[in-house]
């Protein structure tokens, strides 16, 4: 009997998000945030708020469409001042989670690539997500602050990239073997460390894939499966560190699944050219102040030290 590959994917796939969500579940109700020096935020046991529940049905909504999730949730908590920016991270891989496996589950079947390439890029998104978050649920706000305007100050030049089409053309190839497959490999392993930072793994992929000499189309089943199994990993560290906002993190969820169901059966396309000026804007703005805002923190720190009183 022949095994078909994209099969076998799908049912890891509803094994590792019935996972995630029992495990969630499991930390909450275990109150496992009250360890160590959980954010108050993670207890934070109420309904998500209009505002919270807006912000993950437009994010998703665009992020089904192309415009990528993370960016604009970070600008927009930012800008509404929803989640402090240590736990902004957390929240987003937690609360995106879902709407990215949703994403997954519609797109992945539609669109051919070699099952060799496929598993094993996603493999190594996984574990660089677990190292990752690992890391960076433990560390002090202005690190996060540096970490997320470096990260949405490259995602903006990628938008940028794609807005004048400077993308690499790619070539023909469904997957790749040898030295190629091994840098293929390595690069989606810093991209899923780089996404609990809160930089969006599809635009580097598109690139790495094309630079490979792979269908840039390729990509999306290898982006789209990539996130769909990192995020529940790495949030799941987030989670049980207790860096994230729990009530933040349900409205992206909750706001989230039914924007991704609207745009991929109903919408389908938009043009977005304008859509996307705007977001490169607002995320070079966002990016700036939280570079500024680490600045100053940095600063302030020895004055501080100096005089306890103050």
């Amino acid at each position: 009997m022949i095994v078909n590959p994209i099969a076998v994917l799908y049912w890891m796939l509803a094994l590792t998000t019935t996972l995630f969500v029992a495990g969630w579940a499991r930390l909450i109700s275990r109150g496992r945030a009250h360890q160590g020096t959980a954010a108050p935020e993670a207890l934070d046991g109420r309904a998500p708020t209009a505002l919270q529940l807006g912000i993950g049905a437009v994010t998703n909504f665009f992020d089904t469409l192309g415009i990528g999730s993370f960016a604009t949730t970070t600008a927009l908590y930012r800008l509404r001042r929803v989640v402090p920016d240590r736990i902004i991270p957390g929240t987003l891989n937690a609360g995106h989670t879902l709407p990215v496996v949703a994403q997954a589950f519609i797109y992945t079947s539609i669109i051919e690539v070699d099952a060799l390439t496929l598993v094993a890029m996603i493999a190594a998104s996984v574990v660089g997500a677990w190292l990752g978050a690992g890391v960076v649920a433990g560390w002090p706000r202005h690190r996060i602050q540096i970490g997320m305007g470096s990260a949405l100050l490259a995602a903006a030049a990628l938008m940028l990239m794609a807005q004048f089409d400077l993308f690499p053309a790619g070539g023909a190839a469904l997957g790749v073997r040898g030295t190629r497959l091994g840098l293929a490999l390595a690069g989606n392993f810093i991209f899923g460390a780089l996404m609990t930072l809160g930089i969006g793994l599809y635009a580097p992929c598109m690139i790495l894939v094309s630079l490979l000499g792979m269908n840039p189309k390729a990509a999306f089943p290898i982006m789209m499966g990539s996130c769909a199994f990192l995020m529940p990993v790495g949030s799941l560290r987030f989670i049980g560190a207790g860096s994230y906002s729990r009530r933040a993190a349900l409205g992206l969820t909750l706001g989230g699944l039914p924007a991704v169901l609207l745009a991929a059966y109903i919408v389908k396309s938009l043009p977005l050219v304008a859509v996307r000026w705007l977001v490169i804007v607002v995320v070079l703005y966002t990016a700036t102040s939280l570079l500024r805002a680490a600045w100053t923190e940095r600063r302030a720190a020895p004055v501080a030290a100096a005089d306890p009183t103050a």
